[in-house]
């Protein structure tokens, strides 16, 4: 069965997300990688103000290709997440929900979504031109000079994922569905 999920994420949502548990997912998310994760630690470690609201947030790790004309974004297939692990356990105790990309997590990450109640989605690699699809609009919100690294707002449509990782860390990468 397919759980159909509207973001924002609350609580009760989260709490009620198994690993194993294929989503589709619709409302708006940000996205950003390597780049502007590195960006927005750097401010919190300075104490200082993020350009884009956290709080409650999910974040794509993704880097869009550009759109062809029609589309709100060209194919746009997850980035591998190991790659901000180093960054994230700060984001999620600033607010952040959930993410969305490939592969494993650490066990600092895994701690972190314990301690705050977020989820780690899969998204699928290698269907990068499929997923655009449930992408209907995109705008930059912060990082402009990243290109495609920027950080964007995505308004998206049953987007497909599957809960690699609930809130009370049970994984689908460590233990199998």
């Amino acid at each position: 069965m397919v759980k159909k999920i509207t973001l924002p994420l609350t609580d009760e949502v989260i709490a009620q997300l198994h690993a194993g548990d294929s989503v589709l997912i619709s409302g708006t998310m940000l996205t950003g990688r390597d780049a502007a994760h590195k960006r927005l630690f750097e401010l919190l470690e300075k104490g200082e103000k993020l350009p884009v609201d956290i709080s409650g947030e999910v974040i794509y790790y993704v880097g869009p290709a550009p759109a062809k004309p029609g589309h709100a974004v060209g194919p746009a297939g997850p980035t591998s997440s190991y790659r901000m692990d180093k960054y994230t356990p700060a984001l999620l105790d600033r607010g952040l929900k959930a993410m969305i990309g490939k592969g494993k997590r650490n066990s600092e990450v895994v701690e972190a979504m314990k301690r705050n109640g977020c989820v780690y989605f899969a998204a699928i690699g290698g269907a990068a031109a499929l997923i655009s699809r449930s992408i209907k609009k995109s705008e930059v919100l912060a990082y402009e000079d990243l290109g495609t690294e920027a950080i964007y707002r995505f308004t998206v449509e049953d987007f497909p994922a599957i809960v690699a990782i609930d809130s009370n860390g049970n994984s689908v990468l460590a233990e199998g569905k």
